[in-house]
């Protein structure tokens, strides 16, 4: 995110910048009441950002993690693309509220931004 971390009903979400750690992407571990949850894979770019993956851990699933960060996310960029979508995961981007680009890609487009 580069604006900081967001930590909210006692969820975190700590971004870790590939400067940070010498990786090609930028990283979000997401944490419930000081427990790792799982952990996000992307790019930011500004206002832009790339979600490669959401990865909350098994035991943890169905909960709303997910949910919760891609929320999140859409308040602070305003550009924002699921990478690659497989198709167990194309009902979890839709009702996010993304729409199929026709190459794979899922791309928000905020309503107020139009």
């Amino acid at each position: 995110m580069g604006r900081g971390d967001i930590i909210l009903d006692n969820i975190c979400i700590e971004f870790v910048s590939r400067q940070n750690q010498r990786s090609e992407y930028d990283w979000v571990n997401i944490s419930f009441q000081n427990n790792r949850v799982g952990k996000a894979r992307c790019l930011i770019d500004g206002d832009s950002i790339t979600i490669y993956s959401i990865n909350i851990f098994p035991e943890f699933q169905g909960a709303g993690y997910g949910s919760f960060v891609v929320e999140k996310l859409k308040e602070v960029y305003s550009d924002i693309t699921a990478d690659r979508v497989r198709p167990t995961a194309r009902n979890f981007w839709k009702k996010q509220g993304f729409a199929d680009n026709g190459d794979g890609n899922y791309v928000y487009a905020d309503a107020d931004s139009k």
